[in-house]
């Protein structure tokens, strides 16, 4: 099996990763900003991704790089360039730097459209860089991530709860189970027919979902039938300053996110899923979300 150098190893995709990793036999180096608990099989690297230092210890002896780190919320364009683009190619010249060539990227849907918010933009410039890089680089750009211990969708199972779920104003998503997305990246390592592909990966549902289908499963997996209401674009963007007001760097729905989240399809690119013989989706979007709620109930997150 393969030494895999993760980073964003504590986050939300990252954690699924790690156990995933550790599951099938590879040994990790994780980067870290904060302590851990010593895990057998994990060698926990202390540093960040503008620590070219700890990058060169995380990369040192590593057959393949897994970079999942990222900025989701920004204060500003320039907070998601250093973090997304320069984090990026800052762990890519790290790799180059150790003889590490083979690359896997966590990128996302909102690169196909850079001119709808600084999140978009940022991505699709750290695509760039990597693509220039000269490694043996692959992409997956996931659309809407959910599954236990997420926080970016947990306000919609919260809403559906008290049965009224405001939406953006028409449209359609793909989802992904953030367990399938992982079996995706660790399939990727060893694969080399993937090597400058960008692949985008979902539930495999044909068209994906409407925002109103995803949101009354959602109602389905909390108990409850939902009453579904598209919300003006500039109603959201009122909504988005008073989160922003009101929760601060902990807000979801901020003013970046509006223009992205009122595009009216965020479905995969069929001819850029990845191949069948390599990676297929196993979790059933409904009974996935109906395990995220149970697991969000017990976490005492749904109130």
């Amino acid at each position: 099996m393969s030494v895999l150098a993760i980073t964003g190893a504590t986050g939300f995709v990252g954690k699924t990763l790690l156990r995933l990793a550790l599951d099938q036999g590879h040994q990790v180096r994780a980067l870290v900003r904060k302590p851990q608990d010593p895990r057998t099989g994990v060698t926990w690297i202390d540093g960040a991704l503008d620590d070219p230092a700890a990058l060169g210890r995380l990369v040192d002896g590593a057959d393949a790089v897994i970079h999942v780190a990222g900025m989701v919320n920004g204060a500003n364009r320039a907070a998601f360039e250093a973090c997304n683009v320069g984090g990026t190619l800052a762990v890519a010249n790290a790799a180059k730097a150790a003889g590490v060539r083979r690359f896997i990227h966590v990128s996302s849907l909102a690169a196909r459209e850079p001119q709808l918010s600084d999140y978009g933009w940022s991505k699709a410039r750290a695509e760039d860089a990597l693509a220039a890089s000269g490694l043996d680089w692959t992409m997956v750009r996931p659309p809407a991530i959910y599954g236990p211990g997420d926080t970016e969708m947990l306000d919609l199972f919260r809403m559906a709860r008290r049965g009224l779920m405001l939406l953006p104003p028409g449209g359609k998503l793909s989802v992904i189970e953030v367990s399938d997305l992982a079996r995706l990246l660790l399939a990727l390592v060893a694969d080399r027919g993937s090597i400058a592909e960008i692949y985008e990966a979902d539930d495999g549902a044909p068209d994906g979902w409407t925002h109103e289908g995803f949101a009354r499963a959602i109602g389905w997996a909390v108990d409850k039938r939902v009453t579904t209401f598209a919300t003006p674009k500039a109603l959201l963007k009122t909504a988005a300053r008073l989160d922003k007001l009101f929760r601060r760097s902990r807000a979801k729905l901020t003013p970046d996110r509006v223009d992205y989240f009122c595009h009216p399809d965020w479905t995969v690119d069929p001819s850029r899923r990845p191949p069948a013989t390599l990676w297929e989706p196993h979790v059933n979007t409904r009974g996935g979300l109906k395990t995220t709620a149970a697991w969000y109930r017990r976490a005492g997150w749904l109130g």
